[in-house]
Formats: structure tokens, C-alpha cells, sequence
């Protein structure tokens, strides 16, 4: 027998620690995603693997996440928030324990896998609990806070990694996260409390298949495209047929894994396409931008770590205010300027040379954060704000999967259009193999991929004046009777 907790009904609930519980694991998850990435080359040195081995450290990764995001609605319809929480957290410790002893790559490989087990995890149960003990008017100061997370956690990780391995091992880029993730554990424990409703929905053994196979598919297709052949279109193709089905099978189907009836609801359908757009825009930004400064300015990663670094930390910082700002003003007054900001900073991208000064190409990401602090979770507040209680855990699956997938996307379709663009510069060049025209055809096919990425940013800009407040149905009957 289980029972519902209302918070705005059931004064008993600490909303500050429920939050602070969240966050801390949210925090210690979103950190180890770029920690890892500075280490890549020792990694490659200790365990004698080549690039194309190491990468899948990063799309292992991905894959797991993008398989169980679309299940959290099921799972989180079966255990209560303590049990999801403390769950999540307890297979990340233990991912993290394997990393950090792992005697070979296999056993790192097997580490990243079950860390991302629970990192999968996090983040439907953290905005599916915020949904819960918040109401409306006062869900977009929350949701800021989980956006400080999200952004200045990997803003960090890079330059705190980087700093790490200039004095010790690979491995205590492990050590150093275990005695964090316990604390998330006891603090959870302690504070966190049941806010949702055990409902125990039908297991629909034929949709996760469907949904495992769909959108592990892509990911994967999209990991391995990198390596070349037919593997990874194969996969993609598999992955496309499967979502198709998955997608069927949801709307004829008594109880779905993912009620797609949340695309009923306009507001929320018009949030998850411009989350879409505004994610692929990120990731051109995140793919590129390291690789210019790394490949074009010459900067250690450690350097290039600490250019990226003042950005997050400005948009870690303006999330919480942003959201406060939204439970003011509403979405349109913020993600409108915000959009046409990164517009016009992902337009200047396009305009980079190859001999642009650290401090320009600060101040531009800078901007593009700032910009996007003013989009993120305004937009996706906006959204869920519409669902009634019973489809939050299905609306925050679906954003939180899509999402992910066009991340892959976006990352796949950017260094395809960088490494074309280069290509092409090549084959009009009287000397393809000089230094200084490989360095021009980087930069060139950089610019061409920039380009693209400041289009969907217009599109989702365009989409974004069509934004408007929004209230629940149960909230709107409520304030009508």
C-alpha cells in the first residue's frame, strides 16, 4: 500500500533539503561525464588502445543513458522516489569503485556502463520529484537550480580533471568522486522522502524491446559512424524502423511505457522541439569549439579547459536567477532575447580565423551561455508545467530521451558537416598537404558547420514566439471553480 504525497498539501515535506538531496547526486553524476575526457590519451597509453577503442568510454556512455531514459516512467511507476534515488546513486557508486580499480580497459569499459546505470536514472527522478513538491508559480526558481547543476558541473569537470591529472593518476579522477557519491547516499537517506505515487503499471515486455532496440540503435549507429563502413548506418536503420514501431505500439497500446498523449498538449509538443534544436546548437558548440582550440590556437587541454571554464560558471550562476525571472515573467520575455543571443554568437563562430585570441573566444562562449541560461529551463518548465500530474513522469522521460538523442545527433551531423567542409577546401587547394592549408580547411569546414548550427538556432527562435505561460489542467479547473 503506498500513498501519495502532495506538497502542496502535506506541510510534513522540507521541500530545501528534498531539493538538496537532488542536486548533490544530480551534481556528483553531471561532473563525471567530462571528467573523463581530458584523461582519454593516458588512458590510451596505459591500456595500449587506439582512439576509436578509447572513444567508446564516451558512447558507452551515451548508449546506456539514451536505452533507459525512455523506461524511467515504468520504473518510477514502481518504486518510490527513495528507492529510485538511492538506487540510481548506489549503481553509480559502484560503476565508480569498478573505474577506479579496473586492471584492464574491459573493466573500465564495464565501469562506465554501470555508472551510466544510474547517471540514466538521475534525471528523471530529480525533475520528476521537483515536479511533484513544487507548484507552478514557484517551479521555475527550482528548475533554475537543477540548471546550475547541469551547466556548471561539466564546466567544471574539464579544468578540475585537468588539474587533477597534471599531479596524480587517471584513476583518482575515480577516487575523488567515491567519497562525494556516498555523501550524496547519506545525505538522501537522511532528508529525501516519497513524493510519488507507486501504481505498479503493466511491464510491457514488447515496447522496451522496441525502445532498447530504437534508441540504443541510433546512439550506437551514431558512435560507430565515426569508425567508418556499414556498421553504423545499419544500425541507424535498425534504430529508425524500431522507433517507428515503438511509436505504433504506444498509441494502440492500453498502457504505454511513454503516453505520448503529452504531445496533446501544445505548449509541451512546441517546448520538446525547440529543446531539440537548442540541444543539437549546443553540442556543434561543445564538439567544435575544443577542437578549435585545441587543433587551430594550439592550447593544451588544460588551457582550452580553463577558456570554457568562465562561461559555465556565469551560466551556472544566472540559472537560478532565470528561473526566478521566469516564474515573474513567463518564457517569453527570456527564451526570445536569449535565442536571438545565441544567434548571433553561433553566427560569429562561423566567422572564426585561425588566429583569434583566447579572450574573444572566451567572451563569445560566454555569451552563448548567458543565452542559453535563458533558454533552457525556461523552455522546459514551460512545457511540463501544461502536463497534468499523472503524465510528469512520462513528459520528463520523453524530453530527457529526445534530448539525449540530439545530442548524438547533433554531434554525429556537426563533425560531419566540419570534416566535408574540410574536404572540399582541400580539393581546391594547389598544395592539400601544406600545413597551413590543412589548418585553413579545419577552420573552414569549422565555419561551414557553425553555419548550419546558427540556422537551427533561427528555427528554434522562430518556434519560441509561439511560447506562452502555461498552467496544469487540474491547477486551471482549480482556479476556475
Amino acid at each position: 500500500m503506498t500513498t501519495q504525497i502532495s506538497a502542496a498539501g502535506d506541510q510534513t515535506i522540507r521541500r530545501g533539503p528534498i531539493t538538496v538531496a537532488l542536486i548533490i547526486g544530480a551534481f556528483v553524476a553531471i561532473l563525471n561525464e567530462t571528467f573523463l575526457n581530458i584523461a582519454l590519451a593516458d588512458l590510451m597509453r596505459t591500456f595500449n588502445v587506439s582512439a576509436t577503442t578509447v572513444q567508446w568510454l564516451a558512447t558507452a556512455y551515451m548508449l546506456v543513458i539514451g536505452i533507459l531514459m525512455p523506461v524511467t516512467a515504468l520504473l518510477t511507476g514502481w518504486f518510490t522516489t527513495r528507492q529510485m534515488f538511492l538506487g540510481a546513486m548506489g549503481l553509480f557508486l559502484l560503476g565508480t569503485v569498478i573505474c577506479g580499480l579496473s586492471p584492464s580497459f574491459g573493466f573500465l569499459l564495464l565501469g562506465r556502463v554501470v555508472q551510466a546505470s544510474g547517471s540514466g536514472l538521475l534525471m528523471p527522478v530529480m525533475m520528476n520529484t521537483i515536479l511533484y513538491i513544487y507548484p507552478p508559480e514557484k517551479r521555475g526558481a527550482a528548475m533554475g537550480l537543477i540548471g546550475l547543476v547541469i551547466m556548471f558541473a561539466p564546466a567544471l569537470g574539464p579544468t578540475l580533471s585537468g588539474l587533477i591529472i597534471s599531479y596524480f593518476s587517471w584513476r583518482w579522477l575515480f577516487y575523488l568522486v567515491i567519497p562525494l557519491a556516498i555523501f550524496s547516499i547519506l545525505f538522501a537517506a537522511y532528508f529525501l522522502k516519497n513524493v510519488s505515487e507507486v501504481t505498479r503499471p503493466k511491464v510491457e515486455i514488447p515496447s522496451i524491446l522496441l525502445s532498447t532496440i530504437g534508441f540504443g540503435g541510433l546512439v550506437y549507429g551514431m558512435g560507430s559512424s565515426a569508425e567508418g563502413g556499414l556498421m553504423g548506418p545499419i544500425f541507424m536503420i535498425a534504430g529508425a524502423v524500431s522507433l517507428i514501431l515503438f511509436v505504433w505500439r504506444q498509441l494502440v497500446i492500453e498502457n504505454p511505457i511513454l503516453d505520448l498523449r503529452t504531445f496533446k498538449y501544445p505548449m509541451f509538443a512546441l517546448s520538446t522541439i525547440i529543446l531539440i534544436l537548442v540541444m543539437m546548437t549546443l553540442f556543434s558548440t561543445m564538439i567544435l569549439l575544443p577542437l578549435y582550440m585545441q587543433k587551430v590556437m594550439m592550447l593544451t587541454s588544460f588551457s582550452a579547459g580553463l577558456v570554457l571554464l568562465p562561461g559555465g560558471l556565469i551560466n551556472g550562476f544566472l540559472s537560478p536567477l532565470m528561473g526566478k525571472l521566469f516564474d515573474k515573467l513567463g518564457p517569453r520575455w527570456l527564451v526570445i532575447p536569449g535565442l536571438v543571443l545565441m544567434s548571433v554568437v553561433i553566427w560569429l563562430f562561423s566567422k572564426l580565423t585561425s588566429s583569434e585570441s583566447s579572450l574573444y573566444v572566451i567572451i563569445l562562449y560566454a555569451a552563448l551561455l548567458i543565452g542559453m541560461a535563458m533558454v533552457m529551463m525556461p523552455v522546459s518548465t514551460t512545457g511540463l508545467n501544461q502536463l497534468p500530474k499523472k503524465l510528469y513522469p512520462h513528459g520528463t522521460a520523453i524530453m530527457n530521451t529526445l534530448q539525449q538523442v540530439a545530442g548524438g545527433v547533433g554531434t554525429a551531423l556537426f563533425v560531419g558537416i566540419m570534416a566535408s567542409g574540410s574536404q572540399s577546401y582541400l580539393s581546391r587547394s594547389s598544395h592539400p598537404t601544406a600545413p597551413d592549408q590543412m589548418l585553413s580547411a579545419l577552420v573552414s569546414g569549422m565555419n561551414g558547420a557553425f553555419l548550419i548550427s546558427m540556422l537551427i538556432a533561427l528555427a528554434s527562435l522562430v518556434l519560441s514566439l509561439f511560447l506562452k505561460r502555461t498552467v496544469a489542467p487540474e491547477e486551471q479547473q482549480a482556479e476556475e471553480i
